[in-house]
């Protein structure tokens, strides 16, 4: 990521303090929260991918950067309440809000970001950006609830998966690089091309996420996580789908009965690479991450193109 980090790190910097003015509140005990939340901020992906969607179409404005701060505000959100509803004590290696402040607080902390997103979009009157982002919150909530009722079933739809994925995951960044591409262009169809790049890029960068699941480093959860939670990811789904109907009911019963054993995760884990769930997986991450690529390489080639096309390949190549 360093030639984005290098032609915009002026602007992320501005968008930092964007953020912490969006954040801050009258109450003392939200304003320590939002400061530790600040802290422990990560790889700010999303940000960069709203500043340089917006700098392909010109200048960086000020609603930019407030497209920047809401994605960034909904995204912090989810993230709160998903803690809550996973019973999480950690995000990123840090305690959750939930386990150092309590259910309570946490998710009143989610609907405080909620609510000051919302605002900081009316209050401007940015209210295309707030309907592309209005969008993707509602997408990400059926998507979560799409993924729990599949599991409930365990159903092995490789298109319930791709469904699944592209609300909770893709309809975010999707959302973040069409906000921040209608701060600057003014071409509707420009506008939608790089809402549907964005969507191309969330779909490999989900896969990728998956595809730790099945590996040996330390990426802040453990391996087998998603199988123990019954989440059916793309290399169960296609070892499921490609295996015998005595491995399958196997899998299948530890999946639903035996999913903190460790020593039955770790043999689900090797029969889906035996199986070729893993290649499989890949294969797929790659053709999503392709496709984004070729919308992209529809316009000019520019630094800032560049830098979006190494913002692209970062999430298939990344090591967490």
């Amino acid at each position: 990521m360093k030639l984005a980090r290098k032609i915009i790190s002026k602007e992320l910097d501005l968008f930092e303090e964007h953020f912490r003015n969006a954040v801050r509140s009258r109450v003392a005990l939200l304003d320590r929260i939002m400061e530790y939340i600040v802290k422990r901020k990560g790889k700010q992906l999303r940000p960069m991918f709203v500043l340089l969607s917006a700098k392909l179409g010109g200048p960086i404005t000020e609603s930019s950067y407030r497209a920047a701060s809401l994605v960034e505000l909904l995204h912090t959100a989810t993230l709160v309440h998903d803690d809550v509803v996973d019973e999480a004590d950690e995000r990123r290696g840090f305690f959750s809000i939930n386990a150092l402040w309590k259910n309570k607080i946490a998710v009143l902390v989610g609907d405080y970001l909620l609510s000051k997103g919302l605002l900081l979009s009316l209050n401007n009157k940015d209210h295309q950006i707030l309907q592309i982002l209005s969008e993707a919150v509602k997408l990400m909530s059926e998507g979560e609830l799409l993924q729990i009722e599949k599991s409930r079933k365990l159903n092995l739809d490789e298109a319930v998966y791709y469904e699944i994925i592209n609300g909770k995951t893709a309809s975010l960044l999707a959302s973040a690089c069409a906000a921040g591409a209608s701060s600057t262009f003014e071409n509707q169809d420009e506008i939608e091309k790089m809402r549907l790049f964005g969507e191309k890029v969330g779909m490999a960068f989900q896969i990728k996420d998956d595809l730790f699941d099945y590996g040996s480093k330390n990426v802040g959860k453990p391996t087998g996580n998603d199988i123990k939670e019954k989440k059916l990811t793309l290399p169960l789904i296609y070892a499921l789908n490609n295996c015998d109907a005595a491995t399958k009911k196997v899998i299948i019963y530890i999946i639903k009965n035996q999913n903190t054993n460790k020593k039955k995760v770790d043999f689900v884990i090797d029969q889906v690479k035996k199986l070729g769930g893993i290649d499989y997986a890949t294969k797929k991450m790659f053709a999503f991450r392709d496709e984004a690529l070729a919308i992209l390489h529809s316009f000019d080639d520019t630094e800032v193109r560049q830098a979006l096309e190494e913002l692209v390949r970062y999430t298939t190549d990344r090591d967490y």
